[in-house]
């Protein structure tokens, strides 16, 4: 008994040890995420809710290290396209910048395989969120004017400062890769 005991066992830490390495496979981006990703943006805001048609496309140049990245919002007459780029600074760190082929350049910062990028425009901060997965990615934009920021103090010797920001708009889209 004891010998069928050690035997299940060990076939239940080979299970165990190979479903692990499956779950912990490699992702290498942008490469495993290439492709073109639709779906509907839904929009919160001040001023009510907001649905609008959505794409993603992710490709390869001929340029090593560069990265077509291109945003669809709407369709018909009211579509817009926007072209960018993905550009690695230092893909070992996971340091890439957004170029928005216009001289305005987002600082990104990717592990494994979500995106994350935080930028102020106009006034306002915006922190993008893009999760790549096997048949879909979520995108998601959080937007916060600097103008309305709360200013508060902790109760500590330092009187810690800490300032937020009230989130106005929330941009969310599940989009399924073609």
């Amino acid at each position: 008994m004891k010998t069928y005991f050690i035997a299940f066992l060990f076939v239940l830490l080979l299970f165990a040890t190979s479903s692990i390495a499956q779950d912990n496979s490699m992702v290498y981006f942008p490469e495993d995420f290439f492709g073109i990703y639709k779906g509907t943006l839904h929009i919160s805001s001040e001023k009510g809710k907001q649905e609008v048609p959505m794409e993603l496309h992710l490709f390869a140049t001929d340029t090593i290290g560069a990265y077509t990245y291109t945003l669809v919002y709407g369709e018909g007459t009211s579509k817009q396209v926007r072209d960018y780029s993905l550009v690695e600074i230092d893909a070992e760190k996971g340091l890439f910048q957004v170029d928005e082929n216009n001289g305005i350049l987002l600082d990104t910062k990717i592990l494994s395989n979500k995106l994350y990028t935080l930028f102020e425009v106009s006034g306002n901060l915006l922190t993008t969120f893009i999760t790549f997965e096997k048949d879909h990615l979520i995108f998601e934009i959080v937007f916060a004017p600097t103008s309305k920021k709360n200013v508060t103090h902790g109760n500590d010797e330092a009187n810690t400062e800490v300032i937020s920001y009230p989130i106005t708009t929330v941009q969310r889209a599940v989009l399924k890769k073609q």
